[in-house]
């Protein structure tokens, strides 16, 4: 997905349902996805064919300039978008031999240990990173993404907030700042931040999933049904947003065509179970 938080290159469970749960379980149960369901502003990108060839291009201009520091950190991009990850981690640490105070590495380094699930090293890094150039925002929304998911929610919002005022069209930053927001339960916030970073991102699926959720919360059945169909015309067989769309219809009470929303989530996983359970409640 576009816009997400990834590498910079600079040459310089949901619950399980039972079949008599209430209309406000359904919707607590979907919400419980908003954290899972929707990292696609931060996740990492498989590199396409076309990128795996430009890794040998890479290759060879490190061999011709070897002691250019930005040369290793377009290498170790394309490595970490691979999830080659202790290559791009050697091609990191090189750059940063070279330039310690390469922020943008620092920051891409960063990322690879927190796919790695080194999260003290990333956030040294990201840190790191701040301290080299402290109006990257980048580094302040991986920063608090960390806190974020370590729950030290105040700590992810100052960064998040640090971020929007050093870049104002930043959408992971009003993105990660919503799914704080929505795990508060104040969607309100949540659906205006959402919003926001469909508006500067609007080919991303991510955050209509969310907003879907929030509006869902709510009740408001319409507006989380055209989200949720939003993120299926991107991403046609996406299991959760054919879920998500099922528990939305069979939240208004519209049983038939959330038996179809299920229907067409288990031709695409046959085993998932929340979708099993769905067509158990409304079949």
């Amino acid at each position: 997905m576009a816009h997400r938080l990834g590498f910079k290159n600079h040459r310089s469970a949901r619950p399980a349902f039972a079949v008599t749960l209430s209309r406000a379980a359904i919707l607590a149960g979907a919400l419980a996805l908003a954290g899972c369901q929707t990292a696609g502003l931060n996740a990492v990108t498989p590199l396409a064919p076309s990128q795996a060839v430009n890794i040998a291009s890479l290759t060879e201009v490190i061999d011709s300039n070897p002691s250019d520091p930005g040369a290793y950190n377009m290498r170790g991009t394309a490595y970490g978008t691979q999830g080659r990850f202790q290559d791009a981690l050697s091609d990191f640490n090189q750059a940063l031999t070279l330039n310690p105070t390469f922020y943008q590495a620092l920051a891409n380094r960063a990322l690879v240990h927190r796919e790695m699930g080194n999260e003290d090293l990333a956030l040294a890094d990201y840190s790191a990173s701040i301290a080299a150039n402290p109006a990257y925002d980048t580094a302040y929304v991986g920063r608090g993404n960390i806190y974020r998911e370590q729950g030290q929610f105040a700590l992810a919002l100052a960064d998040y907030e640090r971020a929007i005022f050093l870049n104002s069209s930043d959408a992971r930053a009003y993105y990660n700042r919503a799914l704080i927001f929505q795990g508060q339960n104040n969607h309100i916030l949540a659906i205006e931040d959402f919003t926001t970073a469909i508006g500067f991102n609007p080919n991303a699926a991510a955050p209509y999933m969310s907003r879907g959720l929030s509006y869902l919360a709510l009740r408001d059945f319409g507006a989380a049904l055209e989200d949720f169909d939003a993120v299926l015309g991107r991403e046609p067989r996406n299991v959760d947003a054919w879920i998500n769309r099922g528990l939305a219809l069979e939240a208004a009470g519209d049983s038939e065509n959330a038996l179809v929303s299920y229907q067409r989530a288990l031709a695409i996983d046959g085993s998932n179970p929340d979708a099993r359970q769905g067509l158990g409640r409304v079949n």
